[in-house]
């Protein structure tokens, strides 16, 4: 499944064990990865392990920067490829969906991190996730008022915050079901209703 990590450079061992803790996330609680569980997967010692990563919060905190680093860049990928603020929110909404079809234990981790009560650099940089995701969709959403293609009216922050909240229902009930699968096949279905929601009144 791996290339052999023995034969990786020092980056592509640490981007290869935040990997395997985003396929550990997919199994189990994140809160219940062990760094012990990471290095066999891997492979490796705990000691080969802590040449790369100080302690298993050092570990999330470099998934949460590769979760933030990927995200972003799909959705930066869909506003260059779509015509309009209407087409572009469905392809981050989409994108945002196959994102965490690939990696399902992304979300896992990212809720983990969110429900914390300390705060450590990982949950401060999931947080900083959802800021960021924030802004552009209120850009997106401003853009489309102003282009007569949403409701001139509309409370961009409820909208905004409905967005997210659309894609974490679809999250939630995929972990019920066990099938992640089942957020590819009704996301666009979703997504209708809440285009519908936001359109310019006719």
């Amino acid at each position: 499944m791996h290339t052999p990590v023995k034969h990786l450079s020092a980056d592509e061992r640490r981007t290869a064990t935040v990997e395997v803790v985003i396929e550990l996330a997919a199994e189990q609680n994140p809160c219940d990865i062990t760094t012990a569980a990471i290095a066999k997967r891997m492979g490796l010692t705990q000691g080969a392990l802590f040449r790369h990563f100080s302690n298993k919060e050092a570990i999330l905190q470099a998934a949460m920067e590769w979760v933030t680093d990927q995200l972003l860049s799909r959705l930066d990928q869909a506003v260059q490829t779509s015509p309009s603020a209407d087409a572009i929110l469905k392809a981050m909404f989409l994108a945002h969906i196959e994102f965490v079809v690939e990696h399902p234990g992304v979300p896992r981790i990212v809720l983990s991190e969110l429900q914390r009560t300390e705060q450590t650099a990982a949950k401060g940089m999931a947080q900083a996730l959802i800021g960021r995701y924030s802004e552009r969709l209120q850009r997106l959403l401003e853009q489309g008022k102003a282009a007569g293609e949403f409701d001139v009216e509309l409370d961009t922050p409820a909208a905004v915050t409905l967005f997210i909240g659309t894609i974490q229902g679809l999250v939630m009930t995929s972990l019920l079901t066990g099938d992640v699968n089942r957020i590819r096949l009704n996301a666009p279905k979703v997504f209708t209703i809440y285009q519908r929601g936001i359109r310019r009144k006719s």
